[in-house]
């Protein structure tokens, strides 16, 4: 053997194995659900059986038919015409009972169709939803990696590819394989030379199935994949569409999403053709197996062994037979298809979740607001170590400041408080209780959040300030807005505080889209509130809003504030600067800025020069706009 030949070999072991485990983790993952639904797929089944019986019986009206037909014609032609009105009434019974078992066949289909389409939209619907919640539980150290792009294309696309195998290919492969067992059977009994050509003819099928169903589940791996990626990449280009356009990115951007394409329909063309090469292999089985039964039958008529009606029966078994094995080798590379898709799916599955809720958890009702971090090591995404040891205690309603640089561990040290991670080594307290001891639900409860980047739905604003607490009423909504200074500029909206937002509220400004956060943070009523730079990025004026809002939502309540705005420094009890894995600076701000050796001092120096020169262009541009109707070119707008 040479060495290509056997390179080959291995790979096509390596292939069918891969095939094979991608089969069995699909199957594994999708007959829990399917199980559930026993009472539908005992009528399905039922109905297929029923299915398969009318397929058997209903050449045989045929066959009684033409031999009644054939012996008349055989006797003295006036014998035959004396004997028309029998044989005619013979033909008609025959031609009724063919009608009525192919009506019945039809009803007997439509019955397991039904039922088992039915089973595979369940299913789907039960395993997209258990993916789905699976998803939201895995922690950050995931979804900062994972393309949301391809999990979502995994979600929808991959299930909807999977449900619709369940239902158009799967469940009738059954009723497909029954019928060929059955028909084997019973051609069997009445003629086994005849029955070995149907069986070799199946063999034929099987073995062509065994070497391309792995390389089109392969293939289909390959497609799947790379559309995963195109979505992740259009999602991408789109997020970032202002940068896009800003930059003249267009062509860039649609250079290596075509490469992409490309890469994807080249894979898919590759899983289309060997999938068209099954069909054509079966068909060929088939046309081989009909000239022989043909051939071989109006031999054994010719020499009296059989009837012209056991022929046509013959031919109509084998037709019956040979559409199953036409459609199994279209289902196999549907099925292969779908395998992949499965497998997708299952490797989502197997993702483990980090975070899990304690089997015996401590109850906790409204906390204090107590926070401890005891003895917290950690390392970041790259094996660098992030915190040694580091020991925090913040007491209840106290307002603090984390400041440091990027990279320090700050946004880290507020995902451990929200259990969104845990810590290497060591705990975080709440009112003295680990949050490793208590249910997520009852810890996030108690928290409230606001990011640099607000996260609105694209739902009307009452539903995203009732997103803080989802029994809230009216009348608390109203009230958040109103703490929230955003109250009248959602009444001077067209449908008030029923307006539906954009996508990610991006028909707000930045400073509208903070205060309805801050609303929704308000309605939540939580005794902790972490905010993670949620004024960057905004104008002063908008900023100015925004610091007036969040003075309302912090008011005693326990802050934990990352920031660089030297106005919301100053509005803190206490500062903390990290660096290096550890707490180099602790102490009230104004101390802290009193003492020009300070870091925060050396900050807030930087800060008040950046802050002047900001101070400065902003009312230039105010200025420039009152002064003239003409508008800012918008690249300066843009830059504002």
């Amino acid at each position: 053997m040479s060495e290509k030949t056997a390179t080959k070999s291995a790979q096509a072991k390596l292939s069918r194995a891969t095939h094979r485990a991608a089969l069995g983790r699909t199957l594994k993952m999708v007959l829990p659900f399917v199980t559930q639904h026993k009472l539908l797929l005992a009528l399905g089944l039922i109905a297929l059986l029923a299915d398969v019986a009318f397929r058997i019986l209903e050449p045989w009206p045929v066959k009684f038919a033409v031999d009644a037909v054939t012996e008349a014609l055989g006797a003295q032609v006036n014998e035959a015409i004396d004997s028309g009105d029998d044989v005619g009434r013979m033909v008609a019974f025959w031609a009724v009972a063919l009608a009525l078992i192919v009506a019945g066949r039809a009803v007997a289909n439509y019955g397991s169709t039904i039922a088992f389409a039915k089973v595979g939209v369940k299913v789907a619907a039960q395993l997209r939803t258990r993916v789905f919640e699976h998803i939201q539980s895995l922690s950050l150290r995931y979804h900062s990696s994972a393309s949301i792009g391809d999990t979502s294309q995994r979600l929808v696309g991959d299930m909807g590819r999977l449900q619709e195998v369940a239902v158009t290919a799967g469940l009738p492969l059954i009723g497909n394989v029954l019928t060929v067992v059955a028909l084997f059977i019973v051609v069997m009994v009445l003629n086994p030379v005849l029955a070995v050509v149907v069986m070799l003819t199946a063999a034929g099928y099987l073995l062509a199935s065994r070497m391309l169903s792995p390389k089109i589940s392969s293939a289909s791996r390959a497609t799947r994949q790379g559309e995963g990626r195109l979505v992740g990449d259009a999602a991408e280009a789109l997020a970032a569409i202002r940068v896009v356009q800003a930059y003249g990115l267009e062509s860039t951007v649609a250079r290596g999403f075509d490469a992409g394409n490309q890469k994807a329909l080249k894979a898919g063309i590759r899983a289309r053709r060997l999938a068209a090469r099954l069909e054509r292999s079966t068909d060929l089985f088939v046309g081989i197996a009909t000239a022989v039964v043909l051939g071989f039958g109006g031999w054994e008529v010719l020499q009296g062994t059989m009837t012209p009606g056991d022929m046509v029966l013959f031919l109509m078994y084998l037709k019956i037979a040979m559409k199953p094995l036409r459609d199994m080798a279209k289902y196999t590379g549907r099925i292969a298809r779908a395998a992949a898709s499965g497998e997708r799916i299952a490797e989502l599955l197997d993702e483990p979740v980090e975070i899990t809720d304690p089997e015996k958890p401590v109850t906790m009702n409204r906390a204090e607001g107590e926070v401890t971090y005891h003895r917290i090591t950690a390392r970041d995404g790259h094996g660098r170590e992030l915190f040694d040891n580091l020991n925090l205690h913040i007491p209840a309603g106290q307002r603090v400041g984390l400041l440091g640089a990027s990279g320090a561990g700050k946004s880290t040290l507020t995902g451990y408080l929200l259990r969104l991670a845990d810590p290497e080594a060591g705990s975080v307290l709440v009112d003295g209780i680990s949050t490793r001891n208590m249910r997520r639900a009852d810890l996030r409860r108690n928290i409230s959040v606001l990011l640099q980047e607000s996260v609105l739905f694209s739902t009307s604003i009452a539903e995203n300030i009732r997103y803080g607490r989802q029994d809230a009423t009216d009348a608390e909504i109203i009230e958040a807005a109103r703490r929230a200074g955003i109250h009248e500029f959602i009444l001077s909206l067209p449908e008030g505080y029923e307006t539906v937002l954009g996508h990610r509220g991006d028909t707000l400004s930045g400073g509208q889209r903070q205060r309805i956060a801050i609303a929704r943070s308000l309605v939540r009523d939580a005794p902790i509130v972490l905010l993670d730079e949620p004024t960057s990025g905004l104008d002063p004026a908008s900023r100015h809003l925004v610091e007036e809002s969040l003075r309302e939502l912090t008011y005693g309540r326990t802050t934990i504030a990352i920031t660089h705005e030297l106005s919301t420094v100053q509005g803190l009890d206490r500062v903390l600067w990290l660096e290096g894995g550890r707490i180099v600076e602790d102490g009230a701000p104004q101390n802290l800025l009193a003492d020009p050796d300070s870091k925060l001092s050396r900050w807030a120096a930087v800060q008040r020069e950046a802050m002047a020169k900001e101070n400065t262009r902003f009312q230039a541009q105010q200025q420039l706009k009152a002064a003239s109707a003409v508008p800012i070119h918008p690249a300066k707008e843009y830059a504002r």
